[in-house]
């Protein structure tokens, strides 16, 4: 009985001492995350990496609505939901990329002509203006570029570009638009392509929680959260890789997931390089508003945040080539260095899941224009 007792009691203090140090953490951790962001705690960077520290988005204001009214864009709008870009005329470049799922389609990878997939995750177009380079594999480096694949391809929209001129030509209200947008009714496909850019720079995110958090505003973030923005630029090693405004390097990594010679194999940016060394590189997707664009990574394979997480945990480095393995196979892809084991408990790993929420901001769910017929 006294040996229950004993135990019992020593419980108690476990419980009592683990539950004052959390919230003594938290204290400390609020004190030192409630000022200005350049004067944070110094983020966990290696040595060689270039990085931006953490900004925040600003919130729409009346110059948006002024700005979809633009001639371009108000095109681009119509043509972006409108199938008849597409060989089937069932298929729009709103078919993948729904305002109403965060600008992405919450399937692994693309459904597209006749039902054929890819072998790639539909990346949100969520603040797609800013980035440095389109698609996994970066080959495109400009919205039209970016607009010329999916409309070409075979099982995704399967449009004939010489023909798609001539087909909107036919329709009088999209005439009398590209006149407003272009100052001549003749229908021209870098026109279409244009149109399209200009209306996709305009998908942005909405602010989220860290943003208010960033602009002063301490109480937007609770202590596990905070925890979690600390886990996430030190002892996690997140911050690498996921820096700057949109939490992105605008880089690429091999992150360990090539699949090498096994079902799901993608070589990655190597196949757009021919570079040996850019084997299973993958651009580096933004987080904000990530909680919303699951299923995640290239393949969109992961559709758990704490799974991920927990891989990360490990270091990733699951199937480097041996010495006698790379030379023998110039192709064998090598994990990046900056993933390190991180010795993450299960209660920091949920405090990171938790920072992922608190970037994450509500969707915008952009109606659906009418469109000419």
């Amino acid at each position: 009985m006294f040996r229950t007792l004993t135990l019992i009691f020593c419980l108690l203090i476990f419980v009592i001492t683990s539950a004052f140090l959390s919230e003594n953490e938290g204290v400390v951790l609020r004190s030192l995350y409630s000022k200005p962001v350049n004067q944070w705690p110094s983020p966990t960077i290696d040595s060689g990496v270039n990085w931006a520290e953490f900004s925040p988005l600003k919130p729409l204001d009346s110059l948006y609505f002024d700005l979809m009214e633009q001639p371009k864009v108000k095109l681009g709008q119509l043509l972006f939901f409108d199938p008849l870009l597409s060989g089937s005329n069932q298929i729009s470049c709103s078919s993948c990329h729904d305002p109403e799922i965060s600008w992405a389609d919450k399937r692994s990878v693309a459904l597209g002509n006749d039902h054929l997939t890819g072998n790639r995750n539909t990346p949100s177009l969520l603040n797609v203006a800013a980035r440095k380079s389109l698609f996994w594999d970066g080959r495109a480096a400009t919205l039209e570029q970016q607009a010329e694949g999916p409309l070409t391809a075979h099982h995704e929209m399967n449009m004939k570009t010489s023909l798609l001129a001539k087909k909107l030509g036919k329709i009088k209200a999209y005439k009398a638009l590209f006149k407003q947008a272009y100052g001549t009714d003749q229908i021209t496909y870098p026109e279409i392509l244009e149109a399209l850019s200009e209306f996709q720079k305009t998908i942005t995110s909405r602010t989220s929680r860290f943003d208010r958090f960033m602009e002063g505003e301490y109480q937007a973030l609770n202590d596990q959260e905070i925890q979690g923005l600390h886990l996430f630029r030190t002892k996690a090693r997140c911050m690498n890789c996921h820096n700057g405004k949109y939490l992105t390097d605008e880089d690429f990594h091999n992150i360990g997931l090539t699949y090498y010679k096994r079902e799901y194999e993608d070589l990655g940016r190597y196949l757009i390089t021919g570079k040996p060394e850019d084997t299973g590189k993958f651009r580096t997707p933004s987080l904000r508003d990530v909680m919303n664009t699951s299923p995640w990574m290239h393949n969109g394979l992961l559709d758990n945040m704490t799974g991920i997480i927990n891989l990360y945990n490990t270091g990733m480095h699951m199937m480097n080539p041996s010495e006698k393995e790379a030379a023998a196979d110039h192709l064998f892809p090598r994990t990046d260095k900056l993933l390190q084991p991180l010795k993450l408990t299960d209660q920091e790993i949920k405090a990171i899941v938790a920072f992922m929420n608190a970037v994450t901001a509500t969707s915008y769910h952009m109606p659906r224009p009418k469109l000419p017929g």
